[in-house]
């Protein structure tokens, strides 16, 4: 005999979810940027020339934040729709397309590969259509809680590609204050 949960229970399961999703997508978001030292005061960054799109600099900050806010919702969202059909590999599809989010800072502004970087938010826009797509076959809302995430991560992928256009000598150079070691002879 299959028991059907409640409204409040539905609701209650959303909830502790949420408060273990949420956080864990902020934290995470938030130590991949600043283990990348991402942002316009890393002095690499700052020294490219930037396109015309290029918003504020809070705006990233404030952006990114309520994306992973949307993010975390829409993963706890799937997580409580136990015995959905379609709920394993619409939560694998997360994973995927959130390591190749966290991926794109400590490449971009760690190692300063702008060429790598855009083939990695390119994934990410393909991994993250995937997941939107499944996330529609289990809750359709959860689905439409990353429309905008989808959104900057295209816009983002324009910048990434505007960037590299206007600064293709600074693709792949080396971070301020490394260490070239060249060795003579045999």
């Amino acid at each position: 005999m299959r028991y059907l949960a409640s409204p409040a229970q539905l609701r209650a399961s959303l909830l502790r979810w949420s408060l273990f999703t949420v956080p864990l997508v902020l934290a995470l978001g938030f130590l991949s940027g600043r283990s990348a030292g991402s942002g316009p005061d890393n002095p690499w960054f700052a020294a490219l020339t930037k396109p015309g799109l290029y918003p504020p600099p809070a705006t990233f900050g404030i952006v990114w934040t309520v994306l992973y806010v949307l993010m975390g919702v829409a993963l706890a969202m799937v997580l409580s729709a136990r015995g959905a059909r379609g709920r394993g590999l619409a939560v694998a599809a997360f994973v995927v397309q959130l390591a190749l989010n966290l991926a794109w800072s400590p490449v971009f502004f760690g190692l300063h590969r702008i060429a790598l970087a855009l083939g990695i938010i390119g994934a990410l826009a393909l991994a993250l259509a995937v997941t939107i797509a499944l996330f529609w076959r289990v809750r359709p809302l959860a689905a439409g809680l990353l429309l905008p995430y989808l959104a900057w991560v295209c816009f983002a992928s324009l910048l990434n590609w505007q960037l590299l256009t206007l600064n293709p000598h600074a693709d792949g150079a080396a971070p301020a204050g490394a260490t070239v070691r060249v060795q003579l002879g045999h």
